[in-house]
């Protein structure tokens, strides 16, 4: 009987633990995000100081992440599936956030592009790692709410980027043009990335001396995997990984055509200052979205409790099905509210993304492609997703309705098609998903 009950306490004490480095995975997640959304909220005041269009600021904030990750991406994936994942992310938030500050020091649109690629390993050195930590620490049918809560790390970090970065860019700005020595002249923008860049230092100490690697599970190897066996188990079941990378990346073009323009289009179309972006778009994020990112990860918990192996793939089809009225209709809205409203259920529903591509990558892979996989995702993501996301919206803003103003228009399009594109090919992924997972049970 004391046997059992040290086992048991013994257990109890693994999942605090493991529930705790999901948090500080979040609060990684978080301070990336901040990082990453902070730029939204200084669309005006770098347009104007480096006299760019806004085809060229969608450049800042989506194509110099996807640049990086392409050239970074896989190989920080297979440290990631063999060596310490614990290091290679606090290695990952340390380089990130002094090169957020760094952004701070630009004084030209190809410094500040170059700076943005480099806070691209964010996405390259934390989520392939930490979603394979998560896996390793949970039962399968706790793990969309543990990647769920990991991935409230978006809603919150743009939400606070939003909620108090407008406050701290408008404080900041009160003191004008500023001059540091060494550094020399910055204006509000330049030291804006200063000031929300340097923090995320403490999150990588942390990371470094209180977080250890969990056992891998499944079949492991010393070597892990290669490339290329990586690439041949992909072009084994081509179907079902295009269906995921090109599914999953549509509805995160979808998410982020919103997402990134939402502040331009609040203030152009309403004349709202910063602060009160930052309050109302804020609060959409922290609640709408938040609530989105839990309602996957409990959907796909649930879908999973009643037998269907296709649980996150099914979860994350309805995601799409329901981002496309609210993302239709929130530009044609007679008032703020009801177009705050709008936008609040398009991110709710454009949200079940996150968690639930995270939970299908997990199962669709064995234990030490699981990296390499994410990474590969995170790629289309960021070329699709991200990328095309800011970029699509630009030119239609520049080049279809060709007036700023319409940026809403530009918007709303976009991610309709996004989200019907998504829908389409998530709904022909169903069946090769669940019958890959099948396998992979029956093997390990």
């Amino acid at each position: 009987m004391q046997d059992i009950e040290a086992e048991s306490e013994q257990e109890q004490q693994s999942l605090t633990y493991a529930w705790y480095m999901v948090a500080l995975c979040m609060v990684a997640y978080i301070f990336s995000f901040i990082d990453r959304q902070i730029i939204t909220l200084l669309v005006d005041p770098i347009r104007a100081d480096l006299q760019i269009s806004d085809t060229q600021f969608s450049l800042l904030t989506g194509l110099a992440f996807a640049l990086f990750y392409a050239s970074m991406g896989i190989p920080i994936a297979r440290l990631a599936d063999t060596k310490s994942r614990p290091l290679i992310i606090a290695i990952g938030v340390f380089l990130w956030s002094l090169a957020t500050a760094f952004c701070g020091l630009s004084r030209s649109f190809w410094q500040l592009f170059i700076a943005r690629m480099a806070v691209g390993v964010g996405e390259a050195a934390l989520s392939p790692a930490a979603y394979s930590m998560i896996t390793d620490s949970f039962p399968k049918s706790k793990l969309g709410r543990a990647l769920s809560i990991y991935s409230l790390g978006i809603p919150i970090g743009s939400g606070l980027a939003i909620l108090i970065g407008g406050t701290i860019i408008d404080y900041i700005t009160g003191f004008g043009i500023v001059e540091l020595p060494v550094v020399g002249v910055l204006k509000p923008w330049q030291l804006t990335f200063i000031v929300v860049g340097l923090p995320g230092i403490l999150v990588a100490a942390l990371f470094s001396f209180t977080i250890r690697d969990p056992e891998r599970k499944g079949k492991v190897r010393a070597s892990g995997f290669s490339l290329r066996e990586v690439g041949n188990y992909i072009a084994a079941n081509k179907k079902l990984f295009f269906c995921h990378y090109a599914g999953f990346g549509f509805s995160a073009l979808s998410m982020f055509a919103i997402l990134f323009w939402a502040p331009a289009y609040l203030g152009r179309s309403y004349g709202l200052e910063s602060s009160e972006i930052g309050l109302y778009l804020g609060l959409v994020m922290l609640v709408m979205v938040t609530s989105g990112v839990l309602s996957a990860g409990w959907l796909t918990d649930v879908f999973t409790r009643r037998g269907y192996e296709d649980a996150p793939m099914r979860a994350g089809l309805c995601g799409c099905i329901g981002t496309i009225i609210p993302a239709a209709l929130f530009p044609f809205m007679p008032n703020l509210h009801l177009s705050l409203f709008m936008i609040g259920l398009a991110l709710f529903f454009g949200n079940y993304s996150p968690p639930t591509s995270a939970a299908a990558c997990q199962l669709m892979a064995p234990n030490q492609m699981r990296a390499q996989v994410t990474a590969l995702f995170f790629l289309s993501m960021n070329v699709l997703g991200i990328a095309g996301g800011n970029i699509l919206v630009a030119l239609g803003t520049d080049y279809i309705f060709k007036d700023d103003m319409l940026v809403g228009y530009s918007m709303a399009l976009m991610s309709c098609i996004g989200a019907l594109t998504g829908a389409l090919i998530l709904a022909g992924g169903l069946k090769p998903f669940a019958a890959t997972v099948k396998k992979i049970n029956s093997t390990d």
